[in-house]
Parts: structure tokens; C-alpha cells; sequence
């Protein structure tokens, strides 16, 4: 039961990514969950961002931090090349294996 002078404060991904692995685990499940959701991938990505130092990967990426906030927000739309820019940027690589299916 919450007394009078506790206070939460909302869960934020961001402050749970604490290394690359974390990162890459995230960002894998964010990949799970774009066949039914395509915006999880640049969401996560977002959140991402936001764990490490905005500014910098901005930098990295070649955008302006706006941009990027902007372009990795709930209402963005980024290119390909951005997240592959972004992925790129945070030391990441998408990959892909084939899978063997049985009839």
C-alpha cells in the first residue's frame, strides 16, 4: 500500500540499458515485435538513443540531436538508412541467418 509520502516514478527502458548487451537484447526483441508492430524497431531505437549520449550519436549518424529525437519519436517516420546509420553508430549490426524449415 503506498503512504502518503512515497512517490514513484514511471519505468523508462532507457535507464536499464546499462551496456551494449543490454542494448542489443532490446533491440532484439524490438525486431520480434516489428511483424505485427513496424514502428518497434525505430521505438526502441528511440529509447536507445535516449540511454546513451543523444548529442554524440547524433553526431555520429551526421543529423542535428533534433533530427534524430524527431526522427526516432512515437510519431517518426526515419529511413532505413537512419536506422542503419543509428545501429551503425551505437557499434550494432543487423544480421541475418537463414532458417531451416521442416515440412
Amino acid at each position: 500500500m503506498k503512504t502518503k509520502n512515497e512517490k514513484y516514478t514511471p519505468f523508462d527502458v532507457a535507464d536499464h540499458l546499462d551496456d551494449l548487451e543490454d542494448v542489443a537484447g532490446y533491440l532484439e526483441l524490438a525486431l520480434e515485435e516489428s511483424a505485427e508492430d513496424p514502428s518497434a524497431v525505430p521505438r526502441a531505437l528511440g529509447v536507445i538513443a535516449r540511454s546513451r549520449n543523444m548529442s554524440e550519436l547524433a553526431r555520429r549518424v551526421g543529423m542535428s540531436r533534433d533530427g534524430l529525437y524527431k526522427a526516432l519519436s512515437e510519431d517518426g517516420n526515419p529511413t532505413w538508412s537512419t536506422i542503419l546509420k543509428v545501429t551503425n553508430a551505437l557499434e550494432l549490426r543487423f544480421e541475418l541467418h537463414a532458417v531451416t524449415t521442416h515440412p
